[in-house]
C-alpha cells in the first residue's frame, strides 16, 4: 500500500470494500461489471494501483477504498516480447522466470519476479516455437501430449516445463482468484 492510500485509510477507516465489480480477464484486460475498460486514464490508474493483501487477494486501491479483483486465472497475464523477455498486463517488466508450467487445459504459466502469471494466448505460438525437447529438437505434438501425461520433457529458455493441474495453481502460488467479504 502506498503512503497516500495509508493516509486515506487513516482519515476514512470505514469506507467499505468493493467486491464483484472489477475483474481481470484471461488476456489481461480489465473489466468493470463485465464491460471492458477502455478509458486510458482509468486503465493507467488500475495498472498503477494494482496489488495484493496478505491474504492473497488482488485489489486496486482507490484512495481509502479497496476494490477487490476477480481473476479469470492468475494475478498476472504475461506477454512475450520479441527478445524473449516478459511484461505484465500492467506494462511492468515481469522479472526473471524461475519456473514454467503447462496446465491440464493447455495454458502456459510462468513464475517470474512479479509472481505467477499465465501467458497471453496470443503469444503461445512464439512460446511454443522457442521450446525444445530433451534432445534439443523442436517439440512436436507428441512431445506436448507426453508432457501433459507427465512422461516427457520440454524446455523453454533452459527451464524444464512442469505439468500442473489448473485447480492447484492458486493454492500453490498463494492467491485467491475470487475474493469474498
Amino acid at each position: 500500500m502506498d503512503t497516500s492510500s495509508a493516509s486515506a485509510f487513516a482519515r476514512w477507516p470505514d469506507v467499505p470494500a468493493c467486491y464483484d465489480w472489477l475483474s481481470l480477464d484471461r488476456r489481461g484486460s480489465w473489466r468493470l461489471q463485465g464491460e471492458p475498460v477502455t478509458h486510458g486514464g482509468l486503465l493507467r490508474f488500475l495498472n498503477m494501483h494494482y496489488g495484493h493483501d496478505d491474504a492473497g487477494n488482488w485489489l486496486v486501491h482507490n484512495g481509502p477504498q479497496r476494490v477487490f479483483v476477480t481473476l479469470d486465472y492468475t494475478p498476472w497475464v504475461l506477454r512475450l516480447q520479441p527478445d524473449g523477455s516478459l511484461v505484465t498486463h500492467t506494462g511492468a517488466a515481469a522479472g526473471t522466470v524461475d519456473a514454467a508450467h503447462l496446465d491440464d487445459e493447455g495454458n502456459v504459466l510462468l513464475h517470474a519476479g512479479v509472481g505467477i502469471g499465465v501467458l497471453d494466448d496470443r503469444d503461445l505460438q512464439a512460446f511454443l516455437a522457442a521450446c525444445v525437447g530433451a534432445d534439443g529438437a523442436s517439440v512436436e505434438d507428441e512431445g506436448w501430449i507426453a508432457l501433459m501425461a507427465s512422461e516427457g520433457e520440454v524446455f523453454w529458455q533452459g527451464l524444464r516445463i512442469a505439468f500442473v493441474e489448473r485447480a492447484e495453481v492458486a493454492s500453490r502460488y498463494g492467491f485467491r482468484p475470487r475474493p469474498t467479504p
